[in-house]
């Protein structure tokens, strides 16, 4: 945890607790670093529901670490009893941080840990390798990575598995064996069971470890050359789109701009993960060729003027209208910070339902005609936008009719008094772009 550092007196840590031998470890190991510096811990347990047995084994987490002193909380996935096979392990892992990243904001909790080890480590390196990943995807699994409401600590990252398991059998504590973790039908128990053979030809987790290690080393410097190319070619705008020097962007070494073109995709199209590297390399080969539309990542890279290259959300990547009932705050379309607010006075109509959506075409050409609408948000005047930027701008609505655009400084002409009203509505990049900051709706700001 030394190297991990620097932490605040007192430090609140969570932990996520699925209830194997790892993250219970984990959960004991953090509840003694926190507490001799007169901090806590607390377990979390994302119940995903795919199996019937999930819930019953969230409260036998919370029972065994009350023993000890450690306070739980269990978050549900109610996505995930729908029964859709499709890809579940990555969607699931996209839930499970999502409701993780979720809790630690609501509370204003600094740091996440996870009880990733270098088996998991070795495990992930072979399945980048196979996906064709570059230096950036082989380095591994980072033992810090900054989030934009906490950082996401790996202390385990070094440690094989065996060691946490037989510190839990001294014990005499118990875990849970998920029967997920057996099942050949998903590729990282396959490589899980290849590993052995690997080792008994020299290339054993901790031989992988020292790999990516290394390469980890290339990774940050190879960071900062992406970090000044960024700082060059990238023009972000709170709307959620970027504006790419298209002759600067391709001047860079080639490995720093594949590098920097996920980075915007990712900043973009909300993904969790880059494009596969077969994918990127092919767009990046057909962005120095003759200009025309493009998708990836959820992504459309089009011209734009000046021989500019403008990524914004591809409209049929958004995701579906999300009903919203009060003031809160939400991340919308994977990539939207969105705090809810009412507008204060009376005759409040706190009954009324409302939408969060992509403007749409329709949308804006509703909105065209109730020009007294802009004089709802004092100060803003319509923005000029590219067509497919305004169309995948978050849109309040109430009862189908457009309520307000923030971005577009509009607001519905007669909306009331006690309506909802979008406080805030700024993009929330899963990895920030270097040197580049988006800024609220309704500003800008660059690095």
């Amino acid at each position: 945890m030394a190297a991990l550092g620097p932490f605040e007196p007192a430090p609140a840590l969570a932990v996520a607790v699925s209830g194997g031998a790892d993250s219970m470890a984990l959960a004991f190991l953090a509840r003694d670093w926190a507490q001799a510096r007169g901090g806590a811990v607390t377990a979390l347990t994302v119940d995903h529901r795919l199996r019937p047995e999930a819930g019953r084994e969230a409260r036998w987490v919370r029972r065994a670490l009350a023993k000890e002193g450690i306070g739980h909380r269990a978050l549900v996935w109610r996505e995930g009893a729908d029964g859709t096979r499709a890809n579940l392990q990555a969607r699931a892992r996209v839930a499970r941080y999502r409701l993780l990243s979720d809790w630690c904001r609501a509370h204003g909790v600094l740091h996440l840990l996870t009880a990733h080890h270098q088996d998991d480590q070795a495990e992930t390196f072979l399945l980048r390798l196979g996906r064709g990943s570059g230096a950036f995807g082989l380095a591994g699994m980072a033992a810090l990575a900054e989030r934009p409401h906490f950082r996401l600590l790996r202390p385990l990252l070094e440690l094989p598995g065996k060691d946490l398991r037989a510190a839990l059998s001294r014990a005499g504590q118990e875990w849970i064996e998920d029967p997920s973790n057996a099942d050949p039908a998903f590729a990282r128990v396959r490589v899980r069971r290849a590993l052995p053979g690997l080792q008994a030809a020299g290339l054993g987790p901790a031989r992988i470890a020292e790999t990516t290690a290394r390469l980890g080393g290339d990774r940050r410097v190879l960071e900062g050359s992406v970090a000044r190319l960024l700082a060059r070619a990238a023009s972000p705008d709170p709307a959620g789109f970027v504006r790419l020097d298209r002759a600067e962007f391709l001047d860079a070494p080639r490995p720093a701009g594949l590098r920097a073109l996920a980075r915007v995709l990712g900043a973009v199209g909300g993904a969790e993960y880059a494009p596969r590297f077969e994918r990127l390399a092919r767009l990046y080969d057909e962005i120095a060729g003759p200009c025309r539309a493009r998708t990836l990542g959820g992504c459309t890279i089009r011209p734009s003027r000046g021989g500019a290259l403008l990524v914004c959300r591809e409209p049929a990547a958004q995701e579906a209208p999300v009903a919203v009932s009060g003031p809160g705050s939400m991340i919308w379309d994977r990539r939207f910070l969105v705090r809810l607010s009412r507008v204060k006075g009376a005759g409040s109509n706190v009954r009324a339902r409302y939408t969060l959506a992509p403007l749409g075409r329709a949308g804006w050409m509703a909105i065209k005609a109730d020009v007294p609408g802009y004089a709802g948000r004092p100060g803003n005047r319509p923005r000029s936008l590219p067509a497919q930027v305004r169309a995948g701008l978050p849109a309040l609505r109430r009862a189908g009719r457009v309520v307000e655009v923030p971005h577009l400084g509009y607001r519905r002409s007669g909306a009331g008094v006690g309506t909802l009203t979008i406080a805030e509505a700024r993009p929330l990049p899963p990895e920030p772009l270097a040197g580049a900051v988006f800024g609220v709706a309704g500003s800008v700001s660059g690095g």
